[in-house]
C-alpha cells in the first residue's frame, strides 16, 4: 500500500507539472509509463498521458488524443463517482485546443467536483485545490469555497 501512495504522489505531481513546458509533459508521460499499477486512479493518468502525448509529437496525434481519450471516458463511465478521474478529465479537457473537440464534460466535472469536495480525505483536498487554483474552469468565488 505504501507503494502505491508513493507512485500516486509521484503521478500527481508530474501531472501538476506537465502543462507547463514540454520537458515536464514528457516527464509526467515518462512517470505514467512506469507505473504498474492497474487500479482505475493509475490508468487515468496513463490514459491523459496518451492524450497529452499528442501535444511534444509530429505523428499520430489524432491517434493519441482518441484512444487516449476512450479510454479516460470508459474508466469515469465504469467509475462515475470518482472524484479525481474527473479532475484529470476536467484538466485534460480545459487544456486540450478547441479544435480537437474534446470539451464535452467540462460544466459536468467542475459541478461533481465541487459539489463532493468536502467528503474528500485531506491529501485529495489539498490535490484538488491545487488544481483549481491554476483551472481555467473554475472560478474565483468557486475557488473560495474549496476549504
Amino acid at each position: 500500500m505504501f507503494f502505491f501512495q508513493n507512485d500516486l504522489e509521484s503521478l500527481r505531481n508530474a501531472y501538476a507539472k506537465a502543462n507547463s513546458s514540454n520537458e515536464n509533459t514528457q516527464a509526467f508521460i515518462n512517470t505514467a509509463e512506469k507505473q504498474t499499477g492497474s487500479d482505475v486512479i493509475t490508468t487515468g493518468y496513463k490514459a491523459a498521458a496518451r492524450i497529452m502525448e499528442a501535444k511534444i509529437v509530429k505523428q499520430n496525434r489524432k491517434s493519441l488524443v482518441k484512444t487516449g481519450a476512450t479510454s479516460l471516458e470508459s474508466i469515469i463511465k465504469s467509475n462515475p463517482n470518482n472524484i479525481e478521474l474527473r479532475v484529470i478529465r476536467l484538466s485534460v479537457q480545459e487544456n486540450i485546443p478547441k479544435i480537437v473537440g474534446y470539451r464535452g464534460s467540462l460544466k459536468d466535472d467542475k459541478a461533481f467536483i465541487l459539489n463532493n469536495y468536502s467528503k474528500q480525505n485531506a491529501t485529495l483536498k489539498n490535490y484538488i485545490k491545487r488544481f483549481a487554483m491554476q483551472s481555467k474552469t473554475i472560478t474565483d468565488a468557486e475557488r473560495a469555497t474549496l476549504k
